[in-house]
């Protein structure tokens, strides 16, 4: 388990209850998955409930079979944030436990996060590991490598990077909502700007160091999605930048981190440009070549790749899209 340290607050008495929450949008053809998911815990749930976000896609059909199992709830097409939201407030579990309509549990998630927020009832924010799959295939653990949680000075930490992973956490669903839930101005990187706003707001998080779930990456969408993705963590960071209540010390943490979200942004760009043989590829090409702020070996691969931006495209092409499964903002 990783955590910060705790307050000294006494483990809780009796049995936590979590909802399952899954936000629906043109999920009819997997979301069967992980409803079964839910189904399957070792820890029943208090309930399951998916907010179908106006899919136009045959979603009904797909939910028929669970439809005496869950907790149907329809609105417009506003969005992730706003169909979490809604499936939120809708929940009367002490805990909302959020599924991604194309991502599953592993049958003892719930088990384990219960007996974490038992143990440690400082906790607004509990999660697991996961496995990244792609195309059915295990690519890697989520925390890994460069990427790891954050027990330490989560206020910075939160800051830096979305150090609470792709989008499976359970959050006291009363601390959720005293922040106002999810900013439903966002279209993507909705969850860490909601855990920028609990974690500067006073909740902590603590994860359990196994993988319990799995984190499904769609290999058709990747491409638009990465940039989509970048977008919204440079929208979530100008947004944390104008806070008035960081110290000097986290509002140069988020200047930082906002720099580095914007050159990745234009790496994502860039590339994109390659892959699809766009006339500005060159252009955006030698833009990082006489960047401030990239590494080196990025400045000589965007001197090549604007010297040759033909050659550059079809390795790029060859190569397949990439997997960016670390962090689902």
């Amino acid at each position: 388990m990783l955590a910060p340290p705790g307050t000294g607050v006494s483990p809780a008495s009796g049995s936590l209850t979590y909802s399952v929450i899954i936000a629906a949008y043109q999920a009819a053809a997997f979301i069967g998955d992980a409803i079964e998911s839910a189904l399957a815990q070792t820890l029943t749930p208090q309930e399951i409930i998916v907010c179908d976000d106006g899919s136009t896609d045959p979603l009904d059909a797909a939910l028929a079979p669970y439809l005496d199992r869950i907790t149907l709830i329809r609105k417009e097409n506003g969005g992730e944030a706003s169909a979490k939201n809604a499936a939120a407030r809708a929940a009367s579990g002490e805990f909302v436990a959020i599924l991604d309509a194309d991502d599953v549990y592993y049958p003892e998630r719930l088990e384990a996060l219960a007996e974490l927020s038992s143990r440690r009832p400082d906790l607004d924010v509990v999660t697991t590991d996961c496995y990244v799959v792609a195309d059915g295939r295990v690519v890697r653990k989520c925390y890994t490598g460069d990427y790891r949680f954050e027990s330490g000075d989560q206020r910075r930490g939160i800051l830096q990077r979305n150090f609470l992973g792709p989008g499976h956490m359970a959050v006291r669903r009363e601390a959720l909502l005293a922040v106002g839930g999810f900013d439903e101005g966002f279209r993507h990187a909705t969850d860490w700007d909601c855990w920028i706003r609990m974690i500067l707001a006073g909740s902590r998080a603590g994860m359990i160091d196994e993988p319990l779930a799995e984190y499904r990456v769609r290999r058709t969408s990747l491409a638009s999605d990465r940039l989509r993705q970048f977008d919204g963590y440079v929208a979530v960071l100008e947004k944390a930048v104008r806070r008035s209540d960081l110290s000097a010390e986290e509002r140069n943490t988020v200047t930082r981190s906002l720099a580095m979200q914007r050159r990745r942004r234009m790496l994502g760009e860039a590339e994109a440009a390659l892959r699809e043989r766009r006339p500005d590829a060159r252009r955006l090409a030698l833009g990082i070549a006489l960047g401030h702020g990239f590494r080196l070996r990025e400045r000589a691969k965007g001197a090549m790749a604007a010297a040759f931006p033909g050659l550059a495209g079809k390795r790029l092409r060859d190569a397949g899209p990439e997997f960016a499964g670390g962090v689902r903002g």
